[in-house]
């Protein structure tokens, strides 16, 4: 039964009129005669093409086009084709609109980029994510038009905002893929402000227990901060105006999403996080005065309130690889409050604004562009790479938008960014592929070090290449960028096939002596007789010398003899495809303490060891594909990455009754070292609560110990119990549950 709205005709079309004009009034330009036809043109095709359609909500569709027109005017910077493609990116996906159409209307270069935005829909196979195809062939656009991605940004930014009507299990899958992917993205690409919007958001969705709870401790703290804010900036601004310093001041919170994860990372309350707001300096400068101005400041911030050393970043003298320049200090404030402190010119708060759009408008800054370039090229270079599986590809797209950067240099002092954790080998392949192919070995600052030692900013680098040296699997271990991953894969790849080759002329040999057809069908029997998942991988091994006459003659044995009937139903057997639908149903004996679905039904599961769920956690099922159903907490370190891309398997669930009483839960203490303080904490455990204790491992330094005890209990209630009760013990300081050790 579809659900009726009373609709108000008259009201709607004001509306629609009043955020068209706030459209045109955000436009970045003055727009010419010709440029108000196109958009009116725009607006005109995609208010016609969506007259009859209406979002969950019960607004009218139009709204939607026209609100990401505007972030794309007002919150990205972009012109006239950027907005008349907002207007138009979902005519072709919902309405009749063709692409020819578009081409007539508007010209080629327009089409390409709607093309772009256009998502593929019901061609591909149900075991691959959808949206990862989406995504994929989205930045294939790259090459030609990078604002497909700008506008996309704009688009699941408002989609985000109107995430409210969307039904709870959507919520989840669009904030979840947002997470992994879209505020990633932003970040790549220098749009801070919507890169924080779509992280809060998405934490909204994912953890609105842990989002609200934030939310409103900072508004609760408002006034506070903005007293002290004022407190703060009174003497700077002060200084400021005797140096004749044109400048201006913005003092604001941290995301909650940054607040969250800070004190999730380091297991503290709130009330503990002390950089929970920032102040921004904002310098109106030239360009040829800009680094200067920016340390005069720097300098004179430092004479009023002391920083701290460890936390000065100088993203000017060396900006991030997405172009972002400004200087962070972190000062102690009045009262004994750390304060961050971040320094910038007016172009380089355009540029941390507005990211890509912003530095089309500042093209002389040669060093910026390049490092775009840089960036792009990689991307270019991943999607030439023969990787046919899209999840594959976002995964390694994911490694292109790391958020922490290392800066290393060549022996003849050139700079390269790099991921944190970057290894030589990564900066060998990041060189040249050939150079990372031949890598031999690395000398850092003069030193030989391993191929796996891990880099630090500022580290020299000089590789050691041998024309005997080839790619090896165990390299897989330790590279980080999405680059050198994929260029070992295919070398990897490519000696495989050439030992396969090898290793299905000695098939053939063997199988002519042995009077045995050589086709695909009787290497699909021989692999799975071998219990190989592939007739490749066997060709492979055969190749290897890893199959043997011992194994071909029990083969061909057993194709004759009276058992072989037998040998195919045990071993050549395709296990079912994985549908939605498909589910094994729990056997009648099992304990009934979960239920899946709508539903509610009682389905076969296992608990998930990669974040150890117990009785009371918000949980969610995810269906593997011969495993029946897998049971994860909702903040599972792998939950983002299950609902981003395989949404189509993900199951709810819900606990229903009290079944098990052997959940594992694993605790991270941390305190004041003392003598006894093992007795105290396992008296507490195994005395007053009589929890079974399966492991403890502490250690401490300094009169501080750190260690994790692994305990069994009955449930979430018995779980907070036992940490309420540790937290009483004398010199404890946290508790906190992790996922595993």
């Amino acid at each position: 039964m579809g659900v009726s709205y009373k609709i108000n005709v008259e009201k709607e079309k004001k509306e629609i009129l009043n955020r068209y004009r706030t459209l045109l009034r955000n436009t970045k330009d003055k727009l010419s005669n010709s440029d108000k036809q196109t958009i009116r043109k725009a607006f005109n095709l995609a208010l016609e093409a969506h007259k009859d359609d209406r979002r969950k909500s019960g607004e009218p569709f139009i709204y939607h086009p026209i609100e990401v027109g505007i972030i794309v005017a007002k919150e990205i910077g972009l012109g006239v084709n950027a907005i008349t493609c907002a207007l138009l990116h979902d005519v072709v996906e919902d309405t009749n609109v063709t692409l020819d159409e578009i081409n007539d209307f508007f010209g080629e270069k327009i089409c390409k980029i709607i093309d772009g935005l256009t998502k593929i829909s019901d061609v591909f196979d149900k075991d691959v994510s959808v949206q990862a195809e989406n995504f994929r062939k989205m930045l294939i656009t790259i090459s030609d038009d990078i604002r497909v991605i700008l506008i996309k940004l704009a688009d699941r930014l408002h989609n985000m905002r109107t995430l409210s009507s969307m039904p709870h299990d959507k919520q989840v899958k669009v904030a979840s893929e947002t997470m992994y992917l879209y505020a990633p993205l932003a970040h790549r690409l220098g749009l801070y402000n919507i890169k924080t919007e779509l992280e809060d958001l998405s934490l909204k969705y994912t953890k609105p227990e842990g989002y609200r709870n934030i939310a409103t401790q900072l508004s609760e703290t408002k006034d506070e901060r903005i007293k002290y804010i004022n407190r703060f900036v009174n003497p700077i601004r002060k200084k400021l105006k005797e140096q004749n310093f044109k400048f201006t001041i913005k003092g604001r919170p941290k995301s909650i999403y940054s607040i969250h994860k800070k004190i999730n990372k380091q297991g503290i309350d709130f009330e503990e996080v002390f950089d929970k707001f920032a102040v921004r300096i904002v310098v109106n400068s030239t360009v040829a005065m800009e680094k200067a101005d920016c340390w005069k400041v720097y300098s004179i911030i430092t004479d009023i309130y002391n920083p701290n050393p460890d936390r000065l970043r100088d993203w000017i003298s060396t900006p991030r690889a997405n172009g972002y320049e400004s200087l962070h200090t972190t000062v102690m404030g009045p009262n004994g409050r750390w304060v961050e402190v971040q320094i910038r010119t007016e172009r380089m708060d355009e540029i941390a604004e507005k990211g890509l759009a912003a530095h089309w408008k500042y093209k002389e800054n040669n060093k910026i562009d390049s490092k775009l370039d840089e960036w792009i090229n990689r991307i270019r270079d991943l999607l030439a790479q023969p990787e046919h599986d899209a999840l594959d590809f976002v995964d390694n797209f994911k490694l292109n938008l790391y958020p922490d950067e290392i800066f290393v240099f060549t022996p003849k002092g050139d700079l390269k960014t790099l991921p944190i954790n970057a290894t030589p080998l990564d900066f060998a392949f990041e060189i040249h592929t050939e150079v990372g192919a031949s890598c031999l070995g690395a000398k850092v600052n003069g030193k030989l070090v391993p191929l796996s030692y891990k880099l630090k900013s500022g580290d020299q680098v000089d590789v050691l290449t041998s024309k005997k040296q080839t790619p090896k699997e165990d390299w897989l271990n330790f590279v980080v960028t999405a680059k050198a991953k994929s260029k070992i894969k295919n070398a990897l790849n490519e000696k495989k096939k050439f030992i396969a080759e090898e290793g299905k002329a000695i098939l053939q040999r063997k199988f002519r002596h042995l009077k045995i057809k050589f086709n695909n069908q009787m290497l699909n029997e021989l692999s799975s007789f071998l219990k190989i998942k592939d007739s490749l991988e066997m060709l492979y091994q055969t190749g290897l010398g890893e199959i043997d006459n011992k194994h071909l003659r029990e083969f061909a044995t057993a194709r004759t003899g009276g058992i072989y009937g037998y040998l195919r139903s045990k071993f050549y057997y395709t296990p079912p495809k994985v549908e939605k639908t498909y589910i094994q149903q729990v056997n009648k004996s099992e304990k009934k303490y979960l239920v899946f679905g709508k539903n509610e039904e009682r389905l076969e599961f296992n608990l998930a060891r990669c974040c150890n769920p117990i009785q009371g956690d918000k949980v969610f099922g995810f269906v593997t594909v011969d495993r029946g159903i897998k049971v994860h907490r909702v903040d599972c370190p792998n939950a983002l990455r299950l609902q981003s891309n395989f949404d189509y398997r993900i199951v709810e669930a819900k606990w229903v009754r009290k079944g098990r009483t052997d959940y594992k839960a694993i605790l991270k203490i941390k305190g004041i070292d003392k003598l006894g303080l093992i007795n105290d904490l396992t008296q507490v455990v195994s005395d007053a609560l009589n929890i079974n204790i399966q492991g403890i491992n502490i250690s401490g330094e300094d009169g501080i110990f750190e260690g994790d005890l692994v305990v069994v209990v009955k449930n979430k209630t018995h779980l907070n119990t036992l940490i309420q009760k540790i937290m009483t013990i004398e010199g404890i300081q946290s508790v906190n549950r992790i996922y595993k050790t």
